[in-house]
């Protein structure tokens, strides 16, 4: 009897702590929208210009340690502000691929005449490709623009749940690990040569927004931007405005998803597949209805396709 009593004593403990440690597990969402123009600390001449806007938004970065690699508008209501911390960098070195997370998105874009100031989630995307929690990077980014609420996904998602071999959108759909190869090169000079001629001559459609070398490493990141496509006459959606017409409806927008990444690593140019990057950034997508997956089949594709591109395949 005492040790029947024993064992149901310490089943209702390991219970207990199961439930405590599911309680404590923290849920993570893609994306962070920070303060409004107007309340920034020094008004702006102009709260309602975007140009205004973005220019004091890379200030407020410039003042936390970032260094501004890069800029894109992908359409006239957004423009995406890309930047580099070296604390960044040396988390996207000591991770495999981890260079895919070495830049830093903000964006700000235009939403019913109100300009909305948003960024990745270090967090979110840090422990997606096996960076960490990039806890510096979180609160620099906090200091500089306001962190009102994090969104891009209802629930969230749990940590352990999200890393690096761990998320997927469905059955059969990609992991992080699951990159693709763009094309290969005698080395990694001739594979950065080559990425940046193609980019400059718009390759594929795509435009070039930064370039971060990682220190110490045969690695260097390309943000990627896809301006032209195929076509509206093809049916396909592979332009970023095409895409994000689909699937970014909500309220608050996530046009920091933008731009895509190259990377040259040693001898390979490699780079996210897209299924798992559209998936990871927008989790609560459906699979069918007006801004399913299914409306955005030929994106994948798309993206690869203007990928190899620039990779010079």
């Amino acid at each position: 009897m005492i040790r029947q009593q024993t064992k149901i004593s310490l089943f209702i403990v390991l219970l207990v702590l199961a439930m405590f440690s599911m309680a404590r597990a923290e849920v993570l969402k893609p994306f962070v929208l920070g303060k409004t123009p107007t309340s920034f600390a020094n008004p702006l001449k102009d709260p309602g210009s975007m140009p205004d806007v973005v220019e004091y938004t890379k200030a407020l970065l410039t003042e936390q340690g970032f260094t501004i690699v890069g800029s894109y508008t992908p359409f006239p209501a957004a423009t995406v502000i890309c930047a580099s911390h070296p604390d960044l960098s040396a988390a996207a070195a000591g991770a495999e691929n981890g260079g895919f997370g070495a830049a830093q998105r903000v964006a700000v874009t235009e939403v019913n005449g109100k300009l909305q100031i948003s960024y990745m989630n270090p967090a979110y995307l840090g422990t997606a490709y096996g960076l960490g929690k990039l806890k510096s990077i979180s609160g620099k980014l906090a200091a500089a623009l306001g962190h009102e609420q994090e969104f891009g996904s209802g629930k969230g998602i749990k940590e352990e749940k999200l890393g690096p071999g761990k998320y997927h959108y469905k059955m059969l759909m990609p992991y992080f690990d699951d990159i693709d190869v763009l094309n290969t090169y005698p080395d990694y000079k001739t594979g950065v040569k080559t990425v940046e001629a193609n980019l400059a001559a718009g390759k594929g459609g795509t435009v070039k927004v930064y370039r971060i070398d990682l220190p110490g490493k045969d690695v260097s990141v390309f943000g990627v931007g896809i301006v032209q496509g195929d076509g509206p006459e093809t049916g396909a959606k592979d332009t970023d405005k095409e895409i994000l017409d689909i699937i970014d409806f909500q309220e608050i927008r996530s046009t920091a998803y933008l731009p895509y990444e190259i990377m040259v690593q040693g001898n390979k140019a490699i780079a996210l597949r897209g299924r798992y990057r559209i998936a990871v950034h927008f989790p609560d997508t459906s699979m069918a209805g007006q801004h399913g997956f299914t409306k955005i089949m030929s994106s994948p594709g798309g993206i690869k396709k203007a990928l190899e591109a620039a990779a010079g395949k």
